[in-house]
């Protein structure tokens, strides 16, 4: 006589249609908060703006804006993440760097178009987005990972590889155009913005067949893939189109939050009486303050392969993939775009280049080296109020 069979242990009971909307609503509760702030900008945005002269106004506006994009960032952010952790290296990483890519390019237009049309504007943010991550970025995510475990590796072809494009890239973007003589000022041509707009993305998209293709082993640790992570015991995988769902509805609201904050920043900027270039560092931590947090904390759990590919992949996607679109925007708007930096940022950027090269030549990290770049981040904030 067969014995009865008895269910498996191991095999959990689904968990009902109810319960899993309440787990998707509990944590993607912010998304709402997102949603409405944008819904009351849209209906009573004009006499929320209209009120800016007032400083009291003008602050919880402005912080208002300003929280609700970062919590939506954030949550962009931690999706792309979670596809990354699904997907393993190099394509996970590559995954979160376009998004935060996007929603740099987003912000960036938003504000220059309708905030008050500086045409330095996305020159700063640009220049402010890779001191944030060559600087501030790399420095702390090395001095947190070897003050915590002495000395780490990465793979250094990766690197290089990274460097060999950021480099002459971040030259021809915004040196070069100080040296020209076609058009007056650091303003290039049409012709020198169709060159940096077909070169830069033509390099960026070779790179990315290099990265995903037969050089993926450079971007890890070793020349074996990192294999998806699992799901924790008992519970299914979470599902790729559910991330894909919630970051493209996060990404929506950004967009016109992004919109929003142009007037409160100038405004700001203008009240407290602080430098342009200000308005530059705002959109800058507000697109890569998530980077940050997940490269910093790559480098504390001792992964700093991920976090060198976190920094050097954004910056590198900042000149190859933002300063065309802001190119081609300015081109369609009819708008002047200032690429060219000034004597001060340029001898920062050249430090900055040039410590970074050093940094990355050996395939192992110490806490001098983040120290060293954590200095050159303050410098840049101090030459910004006193030049």
């Amino acid at each position: 006589m067969p014995e009865p069979s008895v269910p498996s242990p191991e095999a959990p009971a689904a968990p009902s249609l109810g319960s899993a909307w309440r787990v998707v609503l509990r944590q993607e509760w912010f998304l709402g908060a997102s949603l409405l702030t944008s819904l009351i900008f849209f209906v009573q945005g004009p006499t929320l703006l209209a009120a800016l002269s007032n400083t009291v106004v003008l602050g919880v506006v402005f912080v208002w804006l300003f929280g609700v994009a970062l919590g939506s960032i954030m949550a962009v952010v931690r999706h792309a993440d979670l596809l990354a952790i699904r997907l393993g290296e190099p394509f996970g990483t590559l995954i979160l760097t376009l998004s935060v890519v996007a929603v740099e390019v987003v912000s960036i237009s938003a504000v220059s178009v309708h905030g008050h049309g500086d045409p330095t504007l996305a020159r700063d943010t640009l220049f402010a987005v890779m001191m944030i991550l060559l600087n501030g970025m790399v420095g702390l995510a090395l001095l947190v990972g070897a003050w915590r475990h002495h000395e780490q590796q990465y793979n250094l072809q990766g690197a290089n590889a990274y460097l060999g494009l950021i480099l002459p890239l971040a030259v021809l973007s915004l040196i070069l155009p100080d040296f020209t003589q076609t058009t007056p000022g650091p303003i290039v041509s049409f012709g020198q913005a169709a060159f940096l707009i077909v070169m830069a993305t033509g390099l960026y998209l070779g790179f990315l067949a290099l990265q995903a293709g037969r050089h993926r082993g450079y971007f890890m640790l070793s020349d074996v893939d990192e294999a998806p992570h699992p799901a924790p015991s008992g519970q299914a995988p979470p599902s790729l189109g559910r991330h894909a769902l919630f970051l493209a509805l996060y990404m929506a609201p950004v967009v016109y939050l992004a919109e929003q904050l142009g007037k409160p920043l100038d405004r700001l900027i203008e009240t407290a009486g602080a430098p342009a270039q200000l308005g530059g560092l705002v959109i800058a931590a507000l697109v890569a303050t998530p980077e940050a947090i997940a490269a910093v904390r790559a480098a504390f759990a001792d992964h700093l392969q991920r976090a060198v590919n976190i920094v050097l992949g954004s910056a590198l996607a900042t000149i190859g993939l933002t300063v065309p679109a802001v190119l081609v925007i300015g081109l369609m708007t009819g708008r002047s775009v200032v690429l060219g930096l000034g004597h001060t940022d340029f001898v920062l950027l050249l430090l900055t280049l040039a410590v970074s090269i050093v940094t990355f030549a050996s395939g192992r990290s110490n806490v001098m080296q983040g120290a060293v770049h954590l200095l050159l981040f303050a410098a840049y904030l101090l030459l910004m109020f006193e030049r």
